[in-house]
């Protein structure tokens, strides 16, 4: 299913970060005037990529998870950019909402690609009003999952009209590899034994001991 609808998705990271001229405090450049209403922006972070849809007038709206609503009412504080301890706090407690802010902010100091998914997505993007407009209705709070429901999954919807997330496909393939292996088989197994030679043989302890390491084996 998803290699169907990301044609190559190594590509991703091999596109060219285009800088320009309105620098912020970091020194990043981002040149307003080629950015569309309708784009699809991405700011790479360390662990992650942020995404957001560009809404024209220096404005972009993302999904970003963030605490603070929960903690006060004073709208003028919530507007403030998004901190990683709000971030990580709102991904923690599953607190999020599709927001409004500058270009800038929405970049939180990184360098911004524009529409680099249009070139490994086998789904045409949409008309960029039509981007917009989506990104629109979907402004305020949303239920937000790490895995599931996230900045990505909101900006594919918009631009291709399919909720997806190429992040969420590499972790689930990672941690798949990782707990099928016969590898993890042998140790599943090698822990509930000990389990059954300290604890003793009970059905608490056997049972998953069987169960657990030939579930992996089969997937595997």
């Amino acid at each position: 299913m998803f290699n169907v609808f990301f044609r190559l998705p190594e590509e991703i990271w091999k596109q060219k970060i285009t800088m320009s001229t309105y620098k912020d405090e970091n020194g990043h450049c981002y040149d307003l005037a080629s950015f569309k209403r309708g784009d699809l922006l991405e700011a790479p972070r360390t662990l992650f990529t942020h995404f957001g849809i560009y809404l024209g007038d220096n404005k972009v709206a993302h999904l970003i998870p963030d605490i603070l609503p929960v903690l006060t009412k004073n709208s003028n504080r919530i507007q403030q950019m998004v901190t990683n301890d709000r971030l990580i706090m709102g991904v923690i407690s599953k607190i999020a909402s599709v927001r409004v802010d500058t270009v800038e902010d929405f970049a939180y100091g990184a360098a911004i690609l524009t529409n680099r998914m249009d070139k490994v997505c086998s789904q045409p993007p949409l008309n960029n009003e039509e981007v917009a407009r989506r990104a629109e209705k979907l402004i305020g709070s949303i239920d937000y999952s790490l895995l599931w429901n996230n900045c990505e999954h909101f900006v594919m919807y918009c631009r291709y009209g399919t909720a997806a997330s190429f992040q969420t496909i590499q972790f689930c393939e990672a941690v798949r590899t990782i707990f099928i292996s016969k590898k993890s088989v042998l140790v599943t197994a090698a822990l509930g034994l000990a389990s059954i030679f300290y604890l003793g043989l009970e059905p608490y302890t056997a049972l998953p001991t069987f169960f657990i390491p030939f579930t992996l084996w089969m997937a595997s």
